[in-house]
C-alpha cells in the first residue's frame, strides 16, 4: 500500500522559485511518476554532469531503474554516487497577452538520494517486473521471463523516494492587470492555454509474426486512452 506521509523536504529537495506551485501530498509524486513512461537521471560522471532518459517503474515508495551492467551511468550510480531522477508532463501551452507571461502547464517530480544496487534474486525480479508492467501493463505474465544470462546483463537499482519534491501548474496565464485592460475591443491579444496529450497510436505487428495473431487486449486497451 502507498505511505500516506506527507513529502518532507530536505534542503535540496525544497522548492525555492515558484513555491506556490509546490505539492506537498505524497500521492501527488506516486501520481506524477506513474503518469510517465520516462524519466531523467542525472549524475556526475567523470567530473561532469550527466542527463540520460531512461524507463523505471514505481513500487511503493521504491523507483526501480534498470540497465546494461556496462553502462557507466548505471556503474556510477551502483557506486553510492549521488543521482538526481525527474520525470516532467506537458500539459499545456499558456498564451498570454504580454511575451514575458507565455508559460506551460505541467507535472514535475524531482527525486534526490543514492540508488541501491539490487542483489536479492527475488527482488531482481521484482524490479523487472515493475519496470515491465509499468510500460506494458500485462506483459510480464504474458511472455517469456528474462533468463540467467540476460539477468547477468542486467543491473537493478532501487531508489528511495523518501526526498522528492512535486512541483504543478495549471489554468490560465498570470498577465499584468495592465495587459488585461481593454481586453473587450476586436483587436484583442489572444491569451489562453492550449492543451497538449500524447495518444496511443494503432499497433503495428512485428512483420515476423505470423499471420492471424490477434493484437492482444493488453495491447489493443492501451491504444484507447492517453498514454501519460
Amino acid at each position: 500500500m502507498d505511505d500516506p506521509a506527507p513529502l518532507s523536504p530536505t534542503d535540496r529537495s525544497t522548492v525555492r522559485r515558484g513555491s506556490k506551485r509546490a505539492r506537498t501530498d505524497r500521492a501527488d509524486l506516486h501520481a506524477v511518476l506513474d503518469a510517465g513512461l520516462i524519466g531523467h537521471l542525472g549524475i556526475e560522471l567523470g567530473g561532469a554532469p550527466v542527463v540520460l532518459p531512461t524507463g523505471y517503474g514505481r513500487h511503493g515508495d521504491t523507483l526501480y531503474l534498470h540497465g546494461s551492467t556496462g553502462a557507466a551511468t548505471l556503474r556510477a550510480a551502483a557506486g553510492g554516487a549521488p543521482v538526481c531522477f525527474t520525470v516532467t508532463h506537458l500539459d499545456g501551452i499558456v498564451y498570454a497577452r504580454s511575451a514575458f507571461h507565455h508559460s506551460v502547464n505541467y507535472r514535475c517530480a524531482v527525486v534526490h538520494g543514492t540508488a541501491r544496487v539490487v542483489d536479492d534474486p527475488a527482488e531482481v525480479l521484482l524490479g523487472l517486473e515493475v519496470l515491465t508492467e509499468h510500460l506494458a501493463p500485462g506483459s510480464w505474465t504474458a511472455t517469456r521471463r528474462p533468463d540467467r544470462k540476460e539477468l547477468a546483463a542486467t543491473a537493478v537499482l532501487a531508489l528511495d523516494l523518501t526526498e522528492a519534491s512535486v512541483k504543478i501548474r495549471t489554468g490560465p496565464p498570470g498577465d499584468d492587470e495592465r495587459d488585461v485592460e481593454g481586453a473587450d475591443v476586436p483587436d484583442a491579444v489572444w491569451a489562453g492555454v492550449l492543451p497538449l496529450r500524447t495518444v496511443a497510436g494503432e499497433p503495428v505487428p512485428c512483420p515476423l509474426l505470423p499471420p492471424g495473431v490477434p493484437v492482444p487486449a493488453r495491447v489493443a486497451d492501451r491504444g484507447l486512452s492517453p498514454a501519460g
